[in-house]
C-alpha cells in the first residue's frame, strides 16, 4: 500500500526508516520530510497542518494510510478531519481524535483525566489572568521547588521547575503574560516529584493495546542534567532501572486506566499513547505527563528495537485488532546522542555545512534540522542530527554513538557525551 507519513523531525526519520521495511510499504510518501527520509520515501512539499493539501495528496496518491509523527496536526484534529469528509474517510489516520490529542495539547484535561481515573499523579491546581492572585497566594502556600506547567503546547519548553516562592511567583505572571504565548493562557501549578523518569509508549487501537520498548530520555542541555530545559539531548532503551515487577504496576495503575477511560469517556485515540512517568520511592509510579504521539528523541531508540512487521501493527490499530498482533521487541539496547546547534535551545545560527553525516554499522544517523542548499548538507534548526547505536552491552551501544558524534562536523557543535550516566 501507498503511505503518507506526516512530520519533517528525527521522529518522522525514525518513523520512515521503520515503515519503509514494512513488505506492505509499496510507497512511502513523507510530508514535508527532510533529507534523511528521503532515502526511505518521497518527500512532498505538504505542511504537516495542512488539511486540505493533504487531502488533495492522498486522493491524487492513492494513499492508503496516513500516519501522523508530531503533535501539532493531532490536536489541530487531523483525524477528525478525515473521518469526517466522506472523500477520505476510509483512508486510516494513526493518531488519536482532536480530543484524545487534549491530553498532550492541554495539561489541565489531562490531571483531570487522571483524577477521574484514578490514574497516580502529582497534585495540582490550574489557574488563569483572571485567577492571578489566587494563584500567586497559593504559591506562597506550597512546598519547594515549585512545578509550573503551561497548559499548551509549547515545544517541550513550557514546564518550569521554581527553586524559590519569589522565583515562581515572578514565572507564573511571566506565563500568563504571554512568556510562552496562547499556551500559558492558563498554567497548571503542580507539586513536585523527586526520582528518576522514564516514557512508556503504549500503541493503541481504541481498546486492544501492546507496551512498546520502554525508554528514557534526557532534557536537560547540560552534562549531569543541568541547565536549561530542551527537547531531548539523547536516549536510553531500555533503562535498566525499570524492572518487570515496576511495568506491572505500570500496566495495572496506569495503562489499563487510561486505555479504559478513553473508552469510557467515548474518546476515539488510535495510536501511540506517550506516558512520562517519574518512579518515586516505593510507590507506583507516577504520571508525568501525557504526549498523543511518539517521543522524540525516544522514538530513535524505540522503533529500532521493534523487530515485527510495523506496518502490519499499524494495520491492526486502523482495524482494531491489535489483540490479534505479535509484537517482537529486540533485546538489544539502543543509545541515541543527539548533535545540537551551539545556543539551543535559545538562540543559534543555522545553516553551517554538516559533514561525516552516514549511516555506519551497527549506527544510524537520523536527520532532525537539515537541510540541502544545493548539494550541500546544512544546519537547519536546534537539534540538528542523532546518532543511534545498537548492542548488547548499552555501554558499548553510548561509546559507539559518542565515537560517531566526534566524527560528525559542523560548526559551534555541541552534544552531551554522558547520556544515560544515571543508570551507572
Amino acid at each position: 500500500m501507498n503511505i503518507l507519513l506526516i512530520g519533517s523531525g528525527g521522529r518522522e526519520n525514525a518513523f520512515a526508516r521503520q515503515i519503509a521495511k514494512s513488505k506492505l510499504c509499496s510507497q512511502l510518501f513523507i510530508a514535508p520530510g527532510n533529507p534523511g527520509t528521503i532515502q526511505y520515501g518521497e518527500n512532498v512539499a505538504v505542511n504537516a497542518t495542512d488539511f486540505e493539501g493533504i487531502k488533495q495528496f492522498v486522493l491524487e496518491n492513492d494513499v492508503k494510510m496516513v500516519v501522523v509523527g508530531p503533535e501539532a496536526p493531532l490536536v489541530k484534529g487531523i483525524f477528525d478531519y478525515f473521518k469526517n469528509d466522506v472523500e477520505i474517510a476510509h483512508i486510516p489516520v494513526i493518531g488519536p481524535s482532536q480530543k484524545g490529542a487534549l491530553l498532550e495539547g492541554s495539561k489541565a484535561f489531562s490531571k483531570a483525566f487522571m483524577v477521574r481515573n484514578n490514574i497516580p499523579t502529582a497534585a495540582y491546581r490550574e489557574f488563569t489572568a483572571d485567577e492571578m492572585q489566587t494563584g500567586l497566594d497559593y504559591i506562597q502556600t506550597q512546598s519547594l521547588p515549585i512545578v509550573l506547567k503551561a497548559d499548551g503546547l509549547a515545544a517541550g519548553k513550557g514546564v518550569l521547575i521554581c527553586q524559590s516562592i519569589e522565583e515562581a511567583q515572578q514565572e507564573f505572571k511571566n506565563m500568563l503574560s504571554g512568556k510562552f504565548g496562547s499556551a500559558g493562557d492558563k498554567v497548571v501549578i503542580e507539586e513536585f516529584m523527586s526520582g528518576i523518569e522514564f516514557s512508556v509508549f503504549v500503541l493503541s487501537d481504541g481498546e486492544n493495546y501492546k507496551i512498546l520498548p520502554v525508554a528514557k530520555d534526557y532534557k536537560r542541555i547540560g552534562e549531569k542534567d543541568t541547565g536549561l530545559n530542551t527537547g531531548g539531548m539523547g536516549a536510553v532503551s531500555p533503562p535498566s532501572f525499570v524492572t518487570e515487577s515496576i511495568m506491572q504496576k505500570v500496566e495495572r495503575e496506569v495503562i489499563i486506566p487510561t486505555v479504559k477511560g478513553l473508552q469510557k469517556e467515548n474518546i476515539s485515540y488510535k495510536g501511540i499513547i506517550y506516558i512520562g512517568l517519574m518512579n518515586t520511592a516505593g510507590d507506583t509510579p507516577k504520571v508525568v505527563e501525557y504526549n498523543c504521539r511518539m517521543g522524540d528523541p525516544e522514538a530513535q531508540v524505540v522503533l529500532p528495537r521493534i523487530e515485527s512487521d510495523f506496518v502490519e501493527l499499524l494495520q491492526h490499530v486502523a482495524d482494531e485488532t491489535l489483540n490479534q498482533a505479535e509484537l517482537k521487541i529486540s533485546d538489544e539496547a539502543a543509545v541515541t546522542v543527539i548533535l545540537a546547534s551551539g545556543g539551543y535551545p535559545e538562540d543559534f545560527v543555522k545553516g553551517y555545512e554538516i559533514t561525516g553525516a552516514k549511516d555506519n554499522g551497527d549506527t544510524i544517523i537520523y536527520h532532525a534540522g537539515t537541510k540541502m542548499q544545493g548539494v550541500q548538507l546544512v544546519t537547519n534548526g536546534g537539534r540538528v542530527l542523532a546518532v543511534t547505536t545498537l548492542d548488547k552491552d548499552w555501554l558499548k551501544a553510548l561509546d559507539a554513538s559518542n565515537k560517531i558524534a566526534e566524527k560528525i562536523q559542523f560548526q559551534d557543535k555541541y552534544y552531551r557525551r554522558d547520556i544515560g550516566f544515571d543508570l551507572i
